[in-house]
């Protein structure tokens, strides 16, 4: 069985720039460049006006994709205090954009990322960013950093997202037996049937 072709943008978060980037395709077959860029924001703005920048333009970026799911690069715990929260805040705009629009949301490490890309948890940006332009056949890296992260985010998410999508619905199919076969969550079933 041949899984169907999916639309994946992925979002490396950050307050300063905000990497996006889109493909489509399916495990096992080439993938296709849809669009990539950044979403950028003044460092000397306040919080509150970053984040509804990053907020205009990821919904913009929506728009135009129109994507089957999201990809969002897991926040791990950095060195510095400052730049996590940033990048925490950034994230959660872009999962609150994608869940109000009902599109599903995935949360990659950036390790589990390295190692879907390039075959190892600690490759660096540059072997990313190298293996990003072979497997969608660029003629350049796709500049600055942040956008081709986002592109491997996606990429990650076409590969890896099909299997814990059919996983979560099989699960939920599974709850759905299990609800319906009591008569559905809270209820008793009565009498002699």
């Amino acid at each position: 069985m041949r899984l169907p072709e999916r639309r994946v943008l992925g979002v490396d978060p950050g307050l300063t720039r905000c990497g996006v980037g889109a493909v489509v395709g399916r495990p096992g077959a080439p993938l296709t460049l849809v669009s990539v860029g950044v979403v950028r924001t003044p460092a000397e703005d306040d919080i509150g006006a970053r984040l509804v920048a990053i907020e205009a333009g990821l919904e913009r970026w929506l728009d135009e994709v129109r994507p089957d799911a999201v990809a969002v690069e897991r926040v791990f715990a950095q060195h510095n205090v400052r730049t996590v929260m940033g990048t925490a805040q950034a994230a959660a705009v872009a999962i609150l954009c994608a869940s109000r629009r009902g599109l599903p949301v995935a949360l990659h490490t950036p390790s589990e990322v390295k190692a879907a890309i390039t075959g190892s948890g600690t490759a660096d940006k540059q072997q990313v960013g190298t293996m990003v332009t072979r497997l969608l056949r660029l003629q350049e890296m796709p500049r600055p950093a942040d956008a081709a992260d986002a592109l491997a985010l996606a990429i990650c998410h076409v590969w890896r997202g099909g299997t814990q999508d059919r996983l979560a619905q099989a699960v939920a199919r599974a709850k759905g037996a299990v609800h319906g076969a009591a008569g559905g969550p809270g209820m008793t079933r009565r009498g002699g049937t």
